[in-house]
C-alpha cells in the first residue's frame, strides 16, 4: 500500500499525505445487499443532549455489514472486490462462497481479487482464513480476534495492526496485542490469519482542519483556555497551564495516571500489562 504526496499549490497541500486507492481498491460501489442505511448522531443521546463532545456534521455514511463471526465453515469464498469503508480504517474484502451467499470481511494486508479463503478447522494457515486459535500454530501473525467464542472479532481490527499468538495451554493462549499487552484467550475463539490492511493509514497527514470536519469531529478545545465555570483546568489570568495534575471536565486523572479498577473482572486474563 502506499500515499500520495501532493504539490504544494495551496496551503492546505503543502505537507498533505493520502491513500493513493487506486494500488488497492478494486470497486467503486458497495455491493447493495450487504449495505444499509445508518444516522448520524452528532454525540446527542435521545434527549437531544451533547454527551460525546467535539462530534458533528461530516459526510453521510453507509454502512457495510461486515461478517465477524467467520462461522461459515470449510466452504471455499473467492474474493470478487477490495473496497474502502469509510466506517473504519481498513479496507474490506467482498467474498463470494461456492453455494452463492455473499459476506463482507476486514480485509489482510496481501488478499488480492481472485485468491480463495475459507473458514474452519480444514482451512490452510495462510493469509485470509479464519480457524479456531488452537488449529493456529504458535508463533504465527494474527488478527480480528475473539474474546469469547461465538461473540465475533472484538480485538486487533484496525488498519495495520496484528498480533503474535505466544503459546497455547490447555484451555488458553497467550496472545500479544499491539499495545504490547500479552492476554490470555480461550482457544476456542476465532482469528484470521495476517496482518489487517491499508498498513500506511499512519502516515496520512489530513492537511487541513476543513479534512477533519468531513470525518465528524468538531474542534477541540482545551480545558486550559476555557473559564473556571466549564472546566477544572480553566481561568487564570494569561496564559496558565491549569495546576495540578490534568483532568477531565468531570475531574477524571488524565495524562498517564492509571485509571483502570483493581476489581475488573478481566485482569485475571492480562499475563503482561501494555507498555507505559
Amino acid at each position: 500500500m502506499a500515499v500520495k504526496s501532493y504539490n504544494p499549490t495551496t496551503a492546505s497541500r503543502r505537507g498533505m499525505m493520502s491513500t493513493d486507492y487506486s494500488k488497492e481498491i478494486t470497486a467503486a460501489a458497495p455491493e447493495k445487499s450487504l449495505v444499509k442505511g445508518i444516522k448520524s448522531t452528532g454525540g446527542r443521546n435521545n434527549y437531544g443532549r451533547i454527551t460525546t463532545r467535539f462530534r458533528g456534521a461530516g459526510n453521510k455514511r453507509r454502512y457495510r455489514m461486515i461478517d465477524f463471526l467467520r462461522n461459515k465453515e470449510n466452504v471455499v469464498a473467492r474474493v470478487e472486490s477490495i473496497e474502502y469503508d469509510p466506517n473504519r480504517t481498513a479496507f474490506i474484502a467482498l467474498l463470494v462462497y461456492a453455494d452463492g451467499e455473499k459476506s463482507y470481511i476486514l480485509a489482510p494486508a496481501g488478499l488480492k481479487v481472485g485468491m480463495e479463503v475459507m473458514n474452519g478447522s480444514k482451512a490452510e494457515i495462510k493469509v485470509g482464513n479464519s480457524m479456531k486459535i488452537k488449529d493456529i500454530p504458535v508463533g504465527v501473525t494474527i488478527c480480528n480476534i475473539e474474546l469469547q467464542p461465538g461473540r465475533g472479532a472484538k480485538l486487533v481490527r484496525s488498519a495495520g495492526q496484528s498480533a503474535v499468538l505466544r503459546n497455547k495451554e490447555e484451555k488458553y493462549a497467550q496472545v500479544k496485542l499491539p499495545s504490547g499487552e500479552v492476554r490470555m484467550v480461550n482457544i476456542e475463539c476465532r482469528a484470521t490469519i495476517g496482518q489487517v490492511s491499508n498498513v500506511d493509514h499512519m502516515n496520512i497527514k489530513l492537511g487541513k482542519a476543513g479534512k477533519k470536519r468531513y470525518l465528524g469531529k468538531k474542534p477541540h478545545v482545551r480545558g486550559v483556555v476555557m473559564n473556571p465555570v466549564d472546566h477544572p483546568m480553566g481561568g487564570g489570568e494569561g496564559r496558565t497551564s491549569g495546576g495540578g495534575h490534568p483532568v477531565s471536565p468531570w475531574g477524571q486523572l488524565a495524562k498517564g495516571k492509571r485509571t483502570r479498577s483493581p476489581k475488573k473482572n478481566s485482569s485475571k486474563f492480562i499475563v503482561e500489562r501494555r507498555k507505559k
